[in-house]
């Protein structure tokens, strides 16, 4: 079991609560807790972090696909099943399409395939017209978390030296 990353995480984290300026930590522990086989994302997850042009492209480009996982034939295995559930539901024409033209898409699949946790900052939301990750995590029975439960659950400590 490993954390699979959403794009959101990576986004907040460098322009929120740990940028890259004042908590190096934070990208330090990803990278450590990737090197451990705990913590990775999916190769869209990348492509869209990459399409940034900023440092945090910078810094996923270094990361590469040890870290962006790139599809594999279990996780297209997997998708036929996270694109059948999110039809059967009733989402709007527009949220389906999107969706299954995203890394979100993908990121689930992969989740279900390797028996993985999401990590997201997504919340469940009753809405038709937008999917979100959550509610096809739960209805997959795929577990998901806040980045937050993942850091305590981790144990992350991002301490200052005295």
């Amino acid at each position: 079991m490993a954390y699979l990353l959403d794009a959101n995480v990576f986004i907040q984290a460098k322009n929120l609560q740990y940028s890259f300026d004042f908590c190096p930590a934070f990208w330090d522990w990803l990278v450590q807790a990737h090197g451990n086989g705990r913590v990775r994302s999916v190769r869209q997850v990348g492509d869209e972090l990459e399409a940034g042009a900023d440092e945090l492209a910078t810094w996923a480009e270094a990361q590469g696909d040890g870290f962006f996982v790139p599809t594999d034939a279990a996780v297209l295995a997997a998708a036929p099943t996270v694109s059948a559930w999110v039809l059967q539901q009733g989402f709007e024409p527009a949220a389906v399409n999107t969706f299954l033209q995203v890394a979100d898409f993908w990121l689930v699949s992969a989740a279900l395939a390797g028996n993985h946790v999401v990590v997201t900052h997504e919340v469940a939301s009753p809405t038709l017209r937008r999917i979100k990750i959550p509610n096809v995590c739960v209805g997959l029975g795929v577990e998901f978390v806040s980045p937050y439960q993942m850091l305590r659950r981790e144990q992350a400590r991002f301490v200052l030296a005295p």
